[in-house]
């Protein structure tokens, strides 16, 4: 209990900062929705301060000091409630990120969990068969995809499986005949245009999941209690499952709570190439548009979910490993 409380403390006080910050980080920004406005409307002919105020008005743009801005923003925040967005009005906030959640939560995270167990599991077997074939071409493919970036792994595979080879959609959720239901319909076509991304993501991020547990995993190897269990004649597969990877996965177990965490915000490059409607797409064009509630809304979620998954990382850390508990 004494070291939860401990946990439970530094969650909260991480959680307060993150969320001051995320206050102050959009203000700090050059300009306003409000100038933004304006520039497209000077283009046009000069603009007057009433319709300054005008446009103030109509996007709520927030008034007063400093400090009351922070208290609404904090009243905000507990009533989930950020108003309307600057760069899609007048659609809310709420409404904005309960449409793109989905597609990001299902996409990035099934992904996400997909990558993690496949490429746990082959870097358990290459540690195992170190120094063979079973070692060596798990090792090179996963160093091999590892050094990929996103974006042009993205790029390669719109342009030669969508345009040359028209195989898959090369933009959107869904076609533009189909509107979104629970339907098998719907469901097989977001599948299908999903494919391309999903590709993406676990081609450039399996081989770090492979690496990270095969170095882990022939670190553990050489550990005492593994030579001890095997001159006690147990299977191979219980000393490498029930002992060796069992404490080579903590490190790994660290890196997919923070990957989870991560799943919220979406991967902000796939998504804006293949121009797929998920968290990581809505909040480039907020960045881009300066929508502070928009902005204020995603960086808030995106904090929040990293935190709680640590928060849930290091509890379970306190349950696998006692040592942490000291």
């Amino acid at each position: 209990m004494k070291y939860a409380s401990q946990k439970i403390g530094l969650f909260v006080l991480t959680l307060w900062a993150a969320v001051t910050l995320n206050f102050l980080l959009p203000r700090l920004m050059p300009g306003s929705p409000t100038d933004a406005a304006i520039a497209k409307l000077s283009q046009n002919g000069p603009v007057t301060d009433a319709t300054r105020r005008a446009i103030e008005a109509q996007l709520g743009v927030p008034d007063g000091n400093i400090w009351q801005q922070y208290v609404g923003y904090l009243r905000q925040v507990v009533t989930l409630d950020f108003g309307v967005s600057y760069t899609f009005y007048p659609e809310s906030v709420s409404h904005l990120v309960s449409q793109a959640l989905p597609y990001t939560l299902i996409l990035v995270g099934l992904c996400t969990i997909i990558a993690f167990v496949v490429g746990t599991l082959i870097g358990v077997g290459a540690a195992w068969k170190r120094g063979t074939w079973l070692d060596s071409l798990p090792t090179l493919s996963g160093s091999f995809m590892s050094t990929f970036p996103y974006f042009w792994t993205a790029l390669l595979l719109l342009f030669f499986l969508g345009y040359v080879l028209h195989w898959f959609p090369t933009s959107g959720a869904y076609g533009p005949t189909n509107t979104p239901a629970l339907t098998p319909g719907f469901a097989g076509d977001a599948l299908y245009h999903a494919v391309l991304p999903a590709i993406t993501i676990l081609v450039t991020s399996l081989g770090g999941w492979i690496l990270g547990m095969r170095n882990a995993m022939i670190g553990t190897l050489g550990d005492d209690y593994v030579t001890f269990a095997e001159a006690n004649g147990l299977r191979g597969r219980t000393v490498a499952v029930r002992y060796a990877a069992r404490n080579a996965i903590l490190p790994n177990l660290t890196g997919f709570g923070l990957s989870l965490g991560g799943v919220v915000g979406g991967s902000i490059l796939v998504e804006q190439v293949f121009g797929y409607p998920g968290i990581g797409y809505l909040l480039f064009n907020a960045v881009i548009g300066q929508d502070y509630p928009l902005m204020q809304a995603l960086f808030l979620m995106i904090t929040v979910s990293v935190l709680v998954a640590n928060f849930l990382v290091d509890i379970l850390y306190g349950v696998l490993d006692p040592r942490t508990r000291r």
